[in-house]
This record gives C-alpha cells, structure tokens and sequence, in this order.
C-alpha cells in the first residue's frame, strides 16, 4: 500500500547550554509564534529532557517546509548561540524529500522515506 501523504516533518534535537535554558526557552517561544502564522505548518512545538530539546514539526509538503525556514530566516541564528544541534531527521515520501535533499544538505539530516501511510 503507497501512501498518498505529502506532509514532512523535521525532528531536530539541541544541547542547551549550561545556564541557557531560560534563553533557549524564550526563543522557542518566538519561533512557535512566527510559526503559527504560516499556513502550510501543521504544527510545530517543542519538549524537552534536561538539556536536551526537540523540535516536533509538521509541513503539507516541501514547498511549506522551505517557506518556514524562510520565514524564520531572520531569527534561526539566535537558536545557535544558546545550544547546539546535535541531530536532525526529515521524515517524508521520497517526492518530497527529493525536494529538500539539496537545500537541506548542509544541516546533514538523516533522511526518513515514508513507505506507508495514510493522513486524515
């Protein structure tokens, strides 16, 4: 059974720094907000284990994916001078990911192809 689904979602983990984690938070809570103005993000939220964070973040499709970054262009910077990203997934059809392949290939993501599936 193949899957129809275009969404993709993106899984990155950050280290907080030591004594950043009000500083880390604080911008989560900028990102979430620029974020939620954007239509092709399906959600997109973050958690957390010590110091370690996780990005859960849901696109319609690659195009919704690159606008995001996009839109956060401006403020992506900020993120990187309290933690560090330590690993990213890209979870998507291979349609889609082959969309992002090249555009993402310097945040050296692990490439997760959706075989099976199905969005309500």
């Amino acid at each position: 059974m193949a899957t129809t689904d275009s969404c993709v979602s993106v899984s990155p983990y950050f280290e907080i720094q030591p004594g950043q984690a009000s500083a880390f938070r604080a911008i989560c809570e900028k990102y979430v907000s620029w974020s939620s103005r954007e239509p092709g993000c399906l959600y997109y939220g973050f958690s957390f284990h010590g110091d370690l964070a996780h990005c859960r973040e849901g696109f319609t499709n690659a195009e919704a994916l690159l606008a995001h970054i996009e839109n956060l262009r401006p403020i992506l910077h900020e993120m990187g001078e309290v933690s560090t990203l330590v690993r990213i997934e890209v979870h998507g059809t291979e349609a889609e990911l082959a969309k992002l392949r090249e555009p993402l290939a310097g945040m050296h993501p692990q490439w997760f192809v959706l075989e099976f599936g199905y969005r309500k």
